[in-house]
């Protein structure tokens, strides 16, 4: 039978439209990638960390968590615990699982310096990591490595060294691949990430990861801790993407004298979470910027809020001060100052001599009113349940 060519050649050319349109179609709607979910919580999961960042000028992009809070600035990540979740009970869904997410993408290196150390959840994925030939070294506070965890590792084959000093290891702090780096106040302990206040914060800068492993190696390698002063950070003053950051490390890099400057400085506000706060430089200067009309706020921690204790808490109150005392039934860990809005001290330094000192801590100064105003919000969440405590 004889076939029509204008009738084929029609035909064609409708199909191959067809075809583009299709194409057309798929490339402006693309099939969305399937997110991993936690099918043991009700709430929403924790999505991939790689993706879109902050519109420049606006707000840090939200990352939703089961049991905490989280944003995305454009090279850092910032979360937050948040105790008061009930499903923090069930001890999942927290920051130990982004954290995880993290560590199971290595694929050179992970260095961890951690005063404590009791997830199961870290010491699977650090195992695991070990396992499939990533180099994983572990530093450690020596009074804690023999708990089940720590002796877990070491029986895996991870190389371990502890302190051995009077003194805290009290850093905590992860470098991946030696291109960003984890840190903040929080613990890599259940009640750390479930029952405590805590920040923990991710850095995608390669400057800020050879800090962090310059620090690292002084312990691991050549036994350095405490008062073993070296002042060698390489890179102390930063500016990645446009923002300006300071890191530091005590006692070798005059922690101290660095917060009181920019205290000093301070023009309109200061806000500060405390786990302790017990040096006498840093409750002058808060109280003189009170005189001076300044805003300053605060919250600390309960139990550790007492006189007898060398705290600050009762010379604020005297001076009238709108410092309160956390309401937390666990911990308010956080070591936070957040100054003018725009800058914030964060790290594992509490305020205190012992950790100027002797203890071996890290502190990151953020010059960014955006990560600023995440803190902000922390510290609402905190004072505010401080208020409502009875």
């Amino acid at each position: 039978m004889k076939t029509n060519p204008g009738v084929n050649s029609q035909a064609r050319l409708l199909a191959l439209g067809a075809l583009l349109l299709a194409v057309l179609a798929c490339s402006l709607n693309p099939v969305p990638l399937p997110v991993p979910t936690l099918t043991s919580s009700p709430q929403t999961a924790v999505p991939p960390l790689s993706g879109k960042t902050q519109t420049p000028g606006g707000p840090l992009l939200e990352i939703p968590l089961p049991v905490g809070f989280g944003a995305r600035g454009p090279f850092y990540e910032v979360y937050f615990t948040d105790p008061e979740n009930k499903y923090a009970a069930r001890e999942e869904g927290g920051l130990d699982e982004v954290l995880v997410t993290a560590l199971d993408g290595a694929r050179i290196s992970v260095d961890v310096a951690a005063y404590s150390l009791s997830l199961y959840s870290i010491q699977k994925a650090l195992i695991n990591a070990f396992n499939r030939g990533v180099l994983v070294r572990v530093v450690m506070e020596s009074n804690n490595m023999e708990d089940r965890v720590p002796k877990a590792l070491r029986d895996a084959g991870i190389s371990m060294v502890g302190d051995q000093r009077e003194s805290l290891m009290h850093d905590k702090f992860i470098v991946i691949d030696r291109a960003e780096v984890w840190t903040g106040s929080m613990n890599f302990t259940t009640t750390g990430t479930y029952a405590d206040n805590n920040n923990l914060m991710r850095i995608r800068s390669k400057e800020v990861a050879e800090d962090f492993t310059v620090e690292f190696e002084e312990m691991f390698k050549d036994d350095f801790f405490g008062q073993d002063i070296v002042a060698a950070t390489p890179y102390q003053e930063i500016s990645v993407d446009g923002i300006n950051l300071e890191v530091y490390f005590s006692p070798d890099d005059h922690v101290a004298r660095r917060i009181a400057a920019l205290l000093r400085s301070a023009q309109h506000s200061i806000q500060f979470m405390a786990y302790s706060l017990t040096a006498n430089d840093f409750g002058d200067i808060l109280r003189q910027k009170k005189r001076a009309g300044l805003s300053v706020s605060g919250v600390m921690e309960r139990s550790l809020a007492k006189q007898d204790l060398g705290s600050e808490y009762d010379a604020f109150y005297r001076a009238g001060m709108d410092v309160i005392r956390d309401g937390n039934p666990g911990l308010l860990h956080h070591k936070v100052i957040i100054i003018d809005e725009s800058i914030v001290i964060m790290g594992s330094y509490n305020f205190t001599a012992s950790a100027e000192r002797n203890n071996d801590e890290n502190v990151v100064i953020f010059f960014d009113p955006l990560l600023a105003a995440e803190y902000i919000k922390e510290f609402q969440r905190v004072y505010d349940t401080a208020l409502h405590a009875p």
